[in-house]
């Protein structure tokens, strides 16, 4: 059958027309009609032929004709909408979540949906949440029918849960200059796993002591991150800022008028496996923030090193994310971290946080492997000078 321009255009008419009052039997008709008569190969009404057929109820027919549809243009928002919807009424979730997901993606990556698309997106994400949440309703009946309750579980399992389910985001390793491979991807360490740890917190009081007579000389503190006039200028809005404060105890070696006002602090310092490395570490320093303060998200530079904060100043709403972990510290509890794991922290808080921070060999690597970087840190250092490091 062939149809005029005309008569498809009367057709395609008639058909909305029916559509507006409801009429399923005659919509059909007159999309139907215009599809039969489209020559091989030409795109057919299949949408508003799939529209009809949801209106008439036909669930068999209005996938035939979204299957046409998708086959013409596999892309297609509404066509995917729709057809997650279809299998959402048959109480296939997962295959509807599917077409969900693969609709809000085209949406979201490609040009500019139009306005009248913006309901059917919404109706796409509960789609997509109902079935999240149903699906872990599912994994937590599962587990703690075998007992494992999220108090019963070790703190890897509990994070593969969450990447399962889709709770929490997969943040990796990204170093900015320098990866070594072959490291396992933890963000935050046990403190327990290292036999020196427990003595540094033991310290707390004394470190703190000698924080706070640095403090009442009002002096000595520098913004943690400046502009290097040797390199191209910084222009965020922590550079050469205050707010964000460093009184360095060592680098590279202990710094002249500061490490001799800290006596136990750098004791304390010598019970860990800090790399020593010319021109680049040792590094401590007592790092201050200032109320409101954000330090953005971002990498360190490399990986075969761990970042350790021994909290000593810590009002209430100061907090440190690391990957998909957020903690907040605590007087006296060392965190350690990979740094290299995208990171950021806040003090949110109208009093200003001030934490030891230094940095160790990363306790995988072995005694061979380190001497190695060493000797390759000293090499790249000697070409380029020593990097400008921030980690909090």
């Amino acid at each position: 059958m062939t149809l005029s321009p005309a008569d498809t255009d009367r057709l395609l008419r008639d058909g909305v027309a029916a559509m507006q009052r409801h009429d399923a039997r005659a919509a059909r008709q007159a999309f139907e009609t215009v599809a039969a008569a489209v020559p091989p190969g030409q795109p057919g009404p299949w949408l508003l032929v799939a529209q009809a057929c949801r209106l008439d109820r036909d669930d068999a027919a209005e996938l035939a004709a979204l299957d046409r549809l998708l086959a013409e243009q596999p892309r297609h928002v509404r066509g995917l909408i729709m057809k997650g919807e279809l299998f959402d009424r048959q109480g296939d979730g997962r295959a509807a979540q599917s077409f969900y997901r693969l609709a809000l993606s085209v949406a979201e990556t490609g040009p500019a949906p139009p306005p009248g698309l913006a309901a059917d997106l919404d109706r796409a994400r509960q789609g997509v949440a109902r079935e999240a949440a149903r699906y872990r309703t599912h994994l937590d009946e599962t587990l703690a029918r075998a007992g494992l309750t999220p108090g019963h579980m070790s703190g890897r399992v509990r994070q593969a849960l969450a990447l399962a389910n889709g709770e929490a985001r997969l943040f990796l390793q990204e170093p900015t200059s320098f990866y070594f491979p072959g490291l396992p991807q933890i963000q935050f360490y046990d403190p327990a796993d290292f036999d020196w740890a427990a003595e540094i917190e033991a310290r707390t009081e004394a470190i703190a002591a000698e924080l706070h007579a640095v403090l009442a000389t009002r002096g000595g503190f520098e913004p943690y991150v400046a502009n290097d006039p040797n390199r191209p200028a910084k222009t965020h809005r922590l550079v050469d800022n205050p707010d964000w404060g460093a009184f360095h105890l060592l680098r590279a070696g202990p710094v002249p008028g500061n490490a001799e006002q800290c006596p136990e602090t750098l004791a304390a310092l010598a019970l860990a496996p800090q790399p020593v490395i010319a021109g680049r570490s040792p590094m401590a320093l007592f790092s201050l923030l200032r109320p409101g303060t954000h330090i953005f998200a971002h990498n360190g530079m490399l990986n075969t090193r761990l970042i350790c904060h021994l909290p000593l100043i810590v009002p209430p709403g100061c907090r440190l994310r690391v990957g998909n972990e957020t903690r907040a510290w605590e007087r006296g509890q060392l965190l350690i971290f990979d740094d290299s794991i995208e990171h950021e922290a806040w003090n949110d808080s109208a009093d200003t946080r001030v934490i030891l921070l230094f940095e160790i060999w990363r306790p995988e690597i072995s005694a061979d492997e380190r001497a190695a970087l060493t000797i390759l840190f000293e090499a790249i250092d000697a070409y380029r000078g020593a990097p400008l490091d921030m980690d909090g």
